[in-house]
């Protein structure tokens, strides 16, 4: 029955069937009564066959269409009222719409599912990453510890060099941590910006100046990518943006190219201003452009943990640029370097 009515409507249904028992009842009544009872048979027929078809779509729409409106109704918007649902419902073709509507929540569903199961995965990659960075630095704690109480304390020639590793690892502990936390911060709205105008071109200026020994350090020079010397004045949490700015710069440093370059530039897009930051560096592959803003996300695992940092930077580079309803994003070529690009408000009035 519900595989013919999937082929017609329910209307088509009732028609077909009581023009079937219109038929039949003409036949029997040919071989039953003979050619005699044709009058009867005129008058008698339509009646077989009307009344048939009214009992028929009775039983159809009242029966069974009833049973599945429920559902359909469910799948169709939990929200719709009766009145509006009757009215749509009208000469419909529900059993149609039913499979539409369930082939459209089946659809749906698989494509959450298989949401959930790339979240679930992001998840378990982040308690490893979390696990492995904390362990790391406990087990040096622990390492140092150990040595210092089975008699390492009374040698002078390790005790003040494994107390001071100690503390390394110790502090090392408490930047992941102060990194966490202010990315749990972040994401739940708890963290206020306090947001005023200042000139972003001295604020630069300040974190070259405090990045200094370790661009020397790797042989890499701090330049503008123009001579700025007009203010350029923008309206956002200055604490925040200079932790920015020294993630930004930093990655570019500890990535570059020994003699490479490290240039921040700044372009005028109307209420905004566009910031870049590039750098001559490796580059970053293309299979991990989409990933490198994620917590702990490392494109190379042993050479980024050989460059120090907690793999929070970036995380909270987008964090903190998302919460002042801004963008960033990077374009990227393994060997050529890459180019990060954030805008911000101009400061007000300006």
């Amino acid at each position: 029955m519900l595989v013919f009515m999937k082929t017609f409507s329910a209307k088509q249904v009732s028609f077909f069937t009581a023009f079937s028992a219109a038929f039949l009842f003409a036949v029997w009544t040919l071989i039953a009564h003979g050619f005699s009872v044709v009058l009867s048979m005129v008058i008698g027929i339509p009646v077989v066959f009307f009344s048939m078809y009214l009992m028929i779509d009775y039983l159809i729409i009242n029966l069974i269409l009833e049973k599945i409106k429920p559902i359909y109704k469910t799948i169709f918007n939990a929200n719709i009222s009766n009145k509006e649902f009757k009215k749509n419902f009208k000469d419909r073709d529900i059993i149609a719409d039913v499979e539409d509507e369930v082939a459209g929540w089946e659809k749906n569903t698989s494509t959450e599912i298989d949401q959930l199961k790339q979240l679930e995965k992001y998840r378990r990659e982040f308690l490893g990453n979390v696990s492995h960075e904390l362990k790391t630095p406990i087990f040096n704690i622990q390492g140092y510890i150990l040595t210092l109480l089975d008699g390492g304390l009374e040698d002078s020639t390790i005790n003040h060099l494994y107390l001071e590793r100690a503390e390394k690892s110790i502090n090392r502990l408490i930047n992941i941590v102060e990194d966490l936390e202010s990315i749990s911060r972040l994401e739940s709205g708890e963290l206020k910006l306090e947001q005023e105008d200042f000139n972003i071109v001295s604020l630069i200026y300040d974190v070259f100046e405090m990045q200094e020994m370790l661009a020397e350090k790797h042989k890499i020079k701090l330049v503008f990518g123009d001579n700025y010397e007009k203010p350029i004045k923008v309206n956002a949490d200055k604490k925040r943006i200079i932790e920015v700015m020294n993630n930004l710069i930093v990655n570019s440093i500890k990535y570059g190219k020994e003699k490479g370059t490290t240039t921040v530039s700044f372009f005028d897009i109307g209420d905004q201003v566009m910031i870049e930051i590039s750098d001559t560096g490796i580059g970053i592959a293309e299979k991990d452009i989409h990933r490198i803003f994620e917590r702990f996300y490392r494109t190379d695992k042993s050479r980024s943990r050989d460059q120090g940092g907690t793999g929070l930077g970036l995380s909270i580079v987008k964090h903190i640029i998302e919460a002042h309803g801004q963008n960033i994003s990077v374009r990227s070529k393994p060997a050529e370097g890459s180019t990060f690009t954030l805008t911000l408000n101009k400061a007000k009035g300006k």
